[in-house]
C-alpha cells in the first residue's frame, strides 16, 4: 500500500522550493558496492537516501530500494530501473536519457524539467508533476498515467505534463485520462488507441501526430494544433473548442 498520506506534504515542500535534504550521502563507488551485493531478496538499501547530483549513469538498479530517495539533478542515463517502486522520490532536473523504467511505479513525485528523452516507460504507472520535462522519442506505450480517481479527498492526483516535450514519443494504448497536457509538444507522437478522456490539452501541439482510434472525448482543446494529424477513428464526443473539420 502506498503511503498516500505523505504525498501532499511532500508536494507542498517542493512547490515552496524547500529542499528535502542538503547534500549527497554517498558516492558512486559506494552505490556500486551496494548494488554488487544486492539480489532480489536483499535489495540495495537506498531508501530515502540523498543521491543528489551524483553521476550514476549506466548502473543496474533492479535490485535496489529507491523509495523516497532524493534524486534531484542526478544522472541516471542508461540505467535499468525497470519494475521498481519509485514512489515519493524527488526527480526534479534528473537525467534519465535512454533509461529503462518499464513497469515502474512513480507516484507523488516531482519530475519537473527532467530529461527522459529516449527512455522506456512502457507499462509504467505515473502520477507526477512533469512540467517542462523532456520525453522526446520516449516509449510510454501501454502505460497508465491517468488520474487516480480513488484519492479525490486529497485533490485530483494526476500526471501534470504542462509544457512537456513528447515529440516523437510512443504513447500508443496509454492511459492519460484527466491528465494535464496544456501546451505540451506532441508533434509526430504515436497516440494510437490512447485514452485521453477529459485531458486538458489547451494549446497542445499535435502536428503530425497519429491519433488513430484514440479517445479525446471531453478534452479541452482551446488553441490545440492538429496540422497533418491522423484522426481516423478518433473520438471527440464532448470535446471543448474542437478545431473546425475535426470530429466530422
Amino acid at each position: 500500500m502506498r503511503p498516500f498520506s505523505k504525498i501532499p506534504a511532500v508536494l507542498a515542500l517542493l512547490a515552496l522550493g524547500i529542499p528535502l535534504a542538503q547534500a549527497a550521502e554517498m558516492t558512486r563507488q559506494q552505490v556500486e558496492q551496494l548494488l554488487a551485493k544486492a539480489d532480489k531478496d536483499h535489495p540495495a538499501p537506498l531508501r530515502r537516501k540523498d543521491l543528489t547530483d551524483l553521476d550514476l549513469s549506466g548502473l543496474d538498479f533492479r535490485h535496489a530500494d529507491l523509495w523516497g530517495a532524493d534524486l534531484r539533478r542526478a544522472n541516471f542515463s542508461r540505467t535499468n530501473l525497470s519494475g521498481l517502486n519509485l514512489d515519493l522520490t524527488v526527480m526534479t532536473n534528473i537525467k534519465l536519457v535512454g533509461a529503462n523504467l518499464a513497469n515502474t511505479s512513480i507516484f507523488g513525485v516531482s519530475m519537473m524539467h527532467a530529461d527522459a528523452s529516449n527512455a522506456n516507460f512502457s507499462g509504467s504507472r505515473v502520477i507526477a508533476v512533469m512540467e517542462g520535462a523532456n520525453f522526446t522519442n520516449a516509449n510510454v506505450s501501454n502505460a497508465n498515467w491517468a488520474a487516480d480517481m480513488k484519492n479525490q479527498s486529497m485533490g485530483l492526483m494526476r500526471a501534470n505534463l504542462k509544457g512537456a516535450n513528447l515529440t516523437g514519443a510512443n504513447l500508443s494504448n496509454a492511459q492519460f485520462g484527466r491528465a494535464m497536457l496544456k501546451h505540451a509538444k506532441l508533434n509526430n507522437a504515436n497516440l494510437k488507441n490512447a485514452d485521453l478522456f477529459s485531458a486538458e490539452m489547451d494549446g497542445a501541439n499535435l502536428t503530425g501526430a497519429d491519433l488513430s482510434g484514440a479517445n479525446l472525448s471531453s478534452t479541452k482543446l482551446h488553441d490545440a494544433i492538429f496540422t497533418n494529424a491522423i484522426t481516423t477513428g478518433t473520438r471527440f464526443e464532448g470535446a471543448q473548442h474542437l478545431p473546425a473539420g475535426l470530429g466530422q
